[in-house]
């Protein structure tokens, strides 16, 4: 192939030209690069032509759709745009959904909510459903279902050669398993088929209390003791956010220091199981009630708009609340930057055994810490914040390794990693789809 512009009906953009800019905005701000190539692909042929340009010049290659994480190490070579492919496809006989690269989890809790259906979406609408999946897929409903990558029934890939295959568990056992937990570093997901569960509506909601009138870690420890007494089909998180005092923000939220459980909950009897949140102190607002899951993203009302972000989490076996406190306090309204801090509740299913390369599943709880900044401010803030948690850590989340997923370690424990050494030198011996980093285990 001479030119990708010899495809026809192929975008291609280069830098300076009208459109290069705008194709690689995303939700992200924080992180810019600069490709020779972006491809707008409008289909799995045009990926297919933009990874074999790049295989037979040996250029890097990242993908990039909605922007929140960050696309592979595409500086100087090619970044596959795929937000063009955004088909969504309900079976609702088969209980499943085939999405393309470029959808959102938005589109797909709208189409399959008339058939009284509901994927395993995480809570913000706006992310991309193939990457967040391709990275395990922690949803609001995981505590009963599991990973989103446990129900994948089938993958649509372009693997380094250019060849597209259609990849399933009994065709393909050990690509499968990689692709699922592995991320974007064995080829570009063109289409995944995955399952949907049987939901129209759940209880949830989020339970506040003013940082300033109920210290924090009373109420991590109070949440702490309340997970040992869940059903799974509750799942469930903590988070304090110290809100700048500014006019974009509404006024109950400004200059607070706000501390809150958020819950998801499929069951009938929501009200007795959240009495105890009630007893920790004055909430500040509640909003737990019954809802279809149509509505589901107003559990969490994270924020739509572009921004920056760096951040980090560890997976643990248990949690210390002491530990955790420093931890809070280093992230409070103190801290250099704002800082956002949650802290899931894992187990349930997430803790079965499933045939892929998600790890750590015997973690009880998941804490992710967000800057909001400079990397370097946030790396100052975050590696000293993360370092009392130590003793109880498995290791990291690769969906939540905000900025600093260009540390390998700790993102996989060490079986799994060889085992995707052995399937990346296998698919993509010139390392195509390159990391910035080495995996290695904590």
């Amino acid at each position: 192939m001479n030119s990708l512009t010899d495809t026809a009906d192929l975008l291609v953009l280069r830098p300076g030209e009208p459109g290069y800019d705008e194709e690689l905005a995303g939700f992200q701000t924080g992180f810019t690069q600069r490709p020779a190539l972006v491809v707008a692909a409008a289909s799995p042929a045009d990926v297919a032509a933009a990874v074999r340009y790049a295989a037979e010049r040996n250029l890097p290659v990242g993908v990039h759709a909605t922007g929140h994480g960050l696309p592979g190490a595409s500086e100087g070579g090619v970044l596959v745009s795929t937000r063009r492919m955004d088909r969504v496809t309900v079976d609702p006989d088969a209980r499943t959904v085939r999405v393309q690269a470029g959808v959102r989890w938005g589109q797909v809790v709208a189409a399959a909510e008339p058939y009284g259906l509901a994927p395993l979406n995480g809570s913000a609408p706006s992310v991309g459903a193939v990457s967040y999946t391709l990275g395990g897929g922690l949803g609001i409903l995981a505590r009963e279902f599991g990973y989103a990558a446990d129900h994948v029934r089938s993958l649509d890939v372009v693997t380094a050669d250019g060849t597209p295959r259609h990849v399933s568990r009994a065709s393909d056992p050990d690509l499968y398993w990689a692709l699922l937990g592995g991320g974007h570093t064995l080829g570009i997901v063109t289409e995944l088929e995955i399952g949907l569960v049987p939901v129209r509506r759940l209880y949830g909601g989020s339970l506040a209390f003013d940082g300033r009138q109920v210290d924090p870690a009373a109420v991590l420890r109070a949440y702490e003791a309340w997970t040992r007494t869940l059903p799974d089909e509750l799942t469930s998180s903590f988070a304090a956010v110290p809100y700048p005092d500014i006019p974009a923000l509404p006024p109950h939220l400004r200059g607070r220091h706000v501390v809150s459980v958020r819950v998801a909950y499929t069951g009938a009897d929501g009200e007795r199981l959240v009495a105890p949140l009630r007893e920790i102190g004055p909430v500040l607002s509640d909003s737990l009630r019954e809802m279809p899951y149509a509505d589901s993203h107003t559990i969490h009302s994270d924020p739509d708009f572009p921004h920056a972000y760096y951040g980090d989490s560890a997976v643990l076996r248990e949690l210390n609340v002491d530990r955790a406190a420093e931890l809070l306090a280093r992230t409070g309204p103190d801290a250099d930057a704002m800082c956002v801090v949650q802290v899931n509740h894992l187990g349930g299913a997430l803790a079965r055994s499933a045939p892929n390369a998600v790890p750590y599943r015997d973690g009880r709880f998941l804490v992710r810490v967000l800057a909001v900044g400079d990397r370097d401010t946030a790396r100052a803030i975050l590696d000293p914040a993360f370092a009392p948690l130590a003793p109880d850590t498995l290791g990291r989340a690769l969906n939540f390794a905000f900025g600093a997923g260009d540390r390998g370690e700790g993102l996989y424990d060490a079986e799994t990693a060889k085992r995707l050494a052995a399937v990346k030198s296998q698919y993509d011996p010139a390392n195509l789809f390159r990391r910035n980093y080495k995996i290695t285990a904590l």
